[in-house]
């Protein structure tokens, strides 16, 4: 009999979401294929997804050349192309929204990255967002910034759902749990139902192992390098100590008898970037109940073929990760540093891959008003320049 591995890496606590989505997937039928086959339960997107996405297919053209004769802004454009296919994503992926009583099902739209420190207008573009797309099983990601962390609070204080994006850190994931609760006591207060608010955190993990590894080769020695592929695991199994402790307070437990879903650990970047290492590490060594996993598609087809569900490989784990952790600043690793400099860089790869992304708009808009509505070669080299920058997730 064939092992249906995605199916036990659900039955293991672990929601399978997609990191990417397009048009062209959409209308073939590919992303409702995942669901029912592969036991995708949701989808996140960011501007390098977007941007590769739009310079990819004509599938956009017909859109293109009606915004075109409207003579709209690249930004209004960017906003009614990415919508459209997120709230169609919605629409594909409802019925994993409705079986799961609105956990799962959840597709994410980003905020336009260069407000990752503006949190006024975080909020306001996030209320304009939920309006647009207007489906109950969206969420709006939201960077973990100093200047998002009040945002997160504020938008879950409207009743609107969030996946908080590019958490690197323990100490900015503690933050993001504080402005998560205080979010739903606002929401509380102001009278929504917590039941149909959502929201997950997105711990960045491979980036971490990337950026340390670099790290440990430079310093050279065979302490050093015995430590290389270590630290993201340990920083994601750490992350997971701590949902464990807030999600078991009264002061979550007053939430959660109001109605309210616990905000569940993302692991995002979870594509490996060393071939080294194992093509599924990021998902073996983090299985845990209560978790979500967002995985480019040729991840999720590696775990249907190869990947090995061993329970949960966090709980227990925690005090071999603080070793990790011990070990590294012994060899002369500033994790405080690396932290910082990978929150830098993630905000400016997205930031990056936004500008490429009105880039070719722009010139896909001009092409559409001249009535060629072919798609933009050069955007498309651009957004694969952005996508190989930025990542995933």
């Amino acid at each position: 009999m064939t092992t249906d591995r995605l199916n036990e890496l659900t039955a293991a606590g672990v929601a399978v979401w997609l990191d990417d989505l397009s048009r062209v997937r959409l209308s073939s039928g590919g992303l409702d294929q995942l669901r029912r086959e592969k036991h995708v339960a949701g989808v996140t997107t960011n501007p390098t997804i977007f941007a590769k996405a739009l310079s990819d297919a004509d599938e956009y053209n017909w859109q293109l050349r009606d915004l075109a004769a409207r003579g709209v802004e690249v930004e209004e454009a960017v906003r009614m192309l990415t919508t459209y296919d997120v709230r169609w994503a919605c629409d594909v992926m409802r019925p994993s929204y409705d079986a799961s009583h609105g956990v799962d099902g959840r597709v994410s739209i980003e905020v336009d990255p260069r407000l990752a420190h503006e949190t006024e207008r975080t909020v306001a573009e996030a209320k304009a967002l939920w309006w647009l797309v207007d489906r109950p099983n969206l969420f709006i990601k939201i960077p973990a910034t100093e200047a998002g962390l009040p945002a997160i609070t504020a938008t879950l204080a409207e009743g609107i759902s969030v996946n908080v994006t590019l958490i690197f850190g323990l100490d900015r994931y503690s933050q993001v749990m504080e402005a998560f609760l205080a979010g739903l006591e606002q929401a509380k207060a102001n009278g929504h139902d917590l039941s149909k608010i959502g929201s997950v955190a997105s711990f960045f993990v491979s980036r971490v192992d990337s950026e340390v590894d670099k790290r440990l080769e430079k310093i050279g020695s065979d302490e050093a390098k015995a430590l290389r592929g270590k630290a993201a695991v340990a920083n994601a199994q750490l992350a997971y100590e701590r949902y464990g402790q807030v999600f078991s307070s009264d002061r979550w437990q007053a939430l959660a008898d109001a109605g309210a879903h616990p905000q569940r650990p993302l692991w995002a970047s979870t594509s490996t970037k060393n071939p080294d290492y194992r093509d599924v590490i990021y998902v073996e060594e983090l299985i845990a109940p209560g978790t979500v996993n967002t995985m480019p598609e040729s991840v999720i087809h590696a775990y249907a073929d190869h990947g090995e569900t061993r329970g949960d490989t966090i709980t227990g784990s925690y005090d071999a990760a603080r070793t990790v952790f011990t070990d590294l600043e012994s060899v002369g690793v500033d994790m405080s540093d690396v932290i910082a400099t990978l929150e830098r860089e993630g905000v400016e790869k997205f930031e990056a891959s936004w500008l490429e992304l009105l880039d070719g708009v722009t010139k896909s808009l001009a092409e559409a008003a001249k009535g060629t509505g072919k798609p933009n070669r050069a955007a498309k080299g651009n957004a694969e320049a952005a996508e190989q920058a930025g990542g995933n997730a």
